[in-house]
């Protein structure tokens, strides 16, 4: 991996792969660079395709924990681009990773961007009274200071729980049988940085980027799955109707990683939407 340090002398850990149009995969909480590699490594004999990890995330040494904010994250992304002189750039964004790229419009406009891809997520996270399309359709405030509270306990399992307790019936079952999915994927979080990616989990949930939607003048990508534990289809549909220039597909039997369970499915929509724009 490459490295290069960011505003805040925190190094930014990246590969980058091939020539051309620029393409950046923002992976999604608690994932990593390795997320995407496989679709930047099919991407990069036409584009320049870069995977990164976020601060927190991956092999980066531990950042002060009052960093790990989405704006700091926005702020590593700018840090990339401008090191890279990168113009023209599609952000594809997994959960975490497209609210960094919408963090990152929010801060510093829509210039460098030719196209966005936004895969599974909503603008925000936490539900309440007037906003029923968060987590789970019903994650309040108070459910989300408890899942933190839990998180600072025991953050392997806190973050299966979150996973397993949400609208998909095979992750509930998988997690009850105690899979062996669920026993990689713990052994996985429990190498990782509890206390850093809690910090950020608090920061991301702390994020409304509604307003933000009608305002993204550029072709945007939507890719959700059509049972995903988090997100109900009424999320992408809302979204849908507030962007100026949507596509959206929804990929049938595909939980909250649709391009992870559709691969080629997701590989041949994304090169035919680049080849659009």
């Amino acid at each position: 991996m490459e490295t290069l340090l960011s505003s805040d002398q925190h190094p930014i850990r990246y590969i980058s792969l091939g020539r051309g149009q620029t393409i950046i995969f923002l992976h999604g909480w608690t994932s990593g660079s390795r997320e995407w590699l496989p679709f930047a490594n099919e991407l990069s004999d036409r584009q320049h395709t870069f995977c990164w990890d976020a601060r927190g995330h991956g092999q980066h040494p531990t950042p002060p924990l009052e960093s790990m904010q989405m704006s700091r994250m926005a702020d590593d992304l700018e840090c990339l681009m401008e090191h890279h002189g990168i113009r023209d750039v599609v952000l594809v964004g997994h959960s975490m990773g497209a609210l960094i790229a919408w963090e990152y419009i929010r801060n510093y406009g829509l210039g460098r961007l030719a196209g966005l891809c936004i895969v599974d997520q909503s603008p925000k996270l936490v539900t309440d009274q007037d906003w029923p399309l968060g987590i789970y359709g019903d994650f309040d405030y108070d459910r989300n200071q408890a899942f933190i509270q839990r998180l600072d306990e025991n953050f392997a399992e806190g973050v299966l729980e979150l996973a397993a307790n949400g609208l998909n019936a095979r992750s509930r079952d998988n997690y009850s049988q105690n899979s062996r999915g669920f026993q990689q994927m713990r052994d996985y979080l429990r190498g990782l940085n509890g206390p850093a990616l809690t910090h950020c989990w608090d920061s991301l949930t702390q994020q409304d980027y509604r307003d933000l939607l009608p305002r993204i003048d550029r072709p945007t990508l939507m890719v959700y799955g059509d049972t995903s534990q988090f997100y109900t289809r009424e999320v992408p549909e809302w979204i849908e109707a507030q962007l100026p220039h949507p596509e959206l597909h929804i990929y049938s039997q595909a939980d909250h990683s649709p391009h992870l369970w559709h691969k080629e499915q997701f590989a041949h929509h994304l090169r035919q939407w680049l080849r659009k724009l």
